[in-house]
């Protein structure tokens, strides 16, 4: 199931190339409150079968509208934590060695790799078209492009056997990241470099976890200006998802809404204002962000 976040800020089902309005249903149903967020959305639907019933059966949820005439937004503007994934593809490794100065992660444990997990901030969250603005002080932002998942049962020292059973879906990530002039030879300014206004960009919906047999069986592909400038697969990452829920919810409990984002494979680019991205993930979909300049600039 498509889980979408559309017009104003409502919550929908994509089904057949329509969206059809999933927020007002469970409204109607006494299951929400009229002001809700997606936040409340996601952990109604994780935790109360009821909830994904009716969001199952969409000739119970009103009217639809073509998908072509909707505006997706961020399928979620409110979550807790944005945890992201460094370095996790051993090609991206390498070329952030050459890009950035990065250090030899190569006799790093796994463990000691995902310690490296950053936080991003919620207010970076951008949706579908974006646009990504580039700020005044860089002159070099790149684009990453991830798997992400969204938690949606709370994980405290989940195993890797049953990790996936805490995965509400999946969605597109794309991390945005300063290179110049904080990122050569330093290893702690993550935070700042890659959490800029608009650096997350989330969509362009959730697919529910029960539609993807195995998220390290995706495959992802990068177009820039048209150009294939990406393509990689999930099976690549040095730690997998499994791992990845394993190690946090070890430190700390994940909780519903949270988003885990898993590390960029190689092929990352340097963007230009005016610039088009446009990334796919199996079975994600397909999500494009536009690029603009620092509007003081204009």
């Amino acid at each position: 199931m498509k889980i979408c976040h559309y017009h104003d800020r409502r919550a929908g089902v994509i089904d057949e190339e329509q969206v059809w309005p999933l927020g007002d249903a469970l409204v109607n149903y006494g299951l929400l409150q009229p002001r809700h967020t997606m936040l409340e959305v996601i952990e109604l639907l994780a935790n109360d079968p009821r909830a994904m019933d009716i969001a199952r059966d969409t000739q119970t949820l009103g009217s639809p509208k073509p998908l072509a005439d909707v505006k997706l937004l961020a399928p979620i503007t409110n979550p807790p934590s944005i945890w992201a994934a460094a370095a996790n593809y051993h090609a991206h490794q390498a070329e952030m060695k050459e890009r950035v100065g990065s250090y030899d992660r190569a006799e790093l444990s796994a463990d000691d790799l995902m310690a490296e997990f950053f936080l991003k901030p919620t207010s970076s969250i951008i949706g579908p078209g974006g646009p990504v603005v580039l700020p005044r002080i860089s002159k070099h932002v790149d684009f990453e492009c991830e798997l992400a998942a969204i938690i949606g049962k709370p994980a405290r020292y989940a195993t890797e056997d049953n990790a996936l059973d805490h995965v509400f879906g999946y969605l597109l990530c794309w991390d945005f990241s300063q290179r110049d002039p904080w990122a050569r030879g330093r290893h702690n300014t993550r935070n700042i470099r890659k959490g800029f206004d608009t650096f997350t960009g989330l969509g362009p919906y959730i697919v529910t976890r029960d539609e993807i047999a195995e998220p390290q069986d995706l495959h992802i592909r990068v177009e820039q200006n048209g150009k294939l400038v990406m393509e990689a697969h999930t099976a690549d990452m040095i730690c997998g998802l499994r791992q990845h829920i394993r190690f946090l919810s070890e430190v700390l409990t994940l909780r519903t809404g949270d988003v885990l984002t898993t590390g960029t494979p190689a092929g990352v680019s340097q963007l230009a204002p005016g610039d088009t991205l446009k990334g796919s993930i199996t079975g994600l979909g397909e999500m494009e962000i536009g690029v603009v300049g620092d509007p003081r600039d204009a």
